[in-house]
């Protein structure tokens, strides 16, 4: 990817992440991202169908996307990971919040309430 790629997908809110399945095939989803050096930080439910993927197959896919998942770019090859150290998933934390202002911390205070923020995933995706 190219720094004019990368300046396109990073003015954009969303992006559209595909991971892999055991039959091989990729299933996308839009998500929140956010950059910090040379990756990008995306969160999810802990027990979402992305997060158990990656735990067997760490190769994933992006392109820039409407909040639909509509694409508005080509896909690009990663390899993604699931944050493990409260550190890494304080580094994503900081990264979302950085980018998406009191919407993150909206949907941070609702997920304390709701008790969901306790069950979130981190990912980090390379590229």
């Amino acid at each position: 990817m190219d720094a004019s790629e990368r300046e396109f997908l990073e003015g954009g809110k969303y992006l559209s992440f595909a991971t892999r399945k055991r039959s091989g095939d990729w299933v996308p989803t839009p998500v929140w991202f956010a950059p910090e050096g040379d990756s990008y930080y995306v969160f999810s439910a802990g027990n979402a169908g992305k997060v158990k993927r990656l735990r067997n197959f760490s190769e994933s896919r992006i392109a820039p996307c409407t909040f639909s998942g509509n694409l508005t770019g080509d896909w690009t090859d990663t390899q993604a990971f699931v944050l493990t150290s409260e550190e890494d998933e304080a580094t994503a934390l900081r990264a979302l919040r950085r980018k998406y202002g009191w919407q993150m911390y909206l949907g941070d205070v609702l997920s304390v309430l709701s008790g969901k923020m306790q069950r979130r995933a981190y990912i980090r995706i390379d590229l």
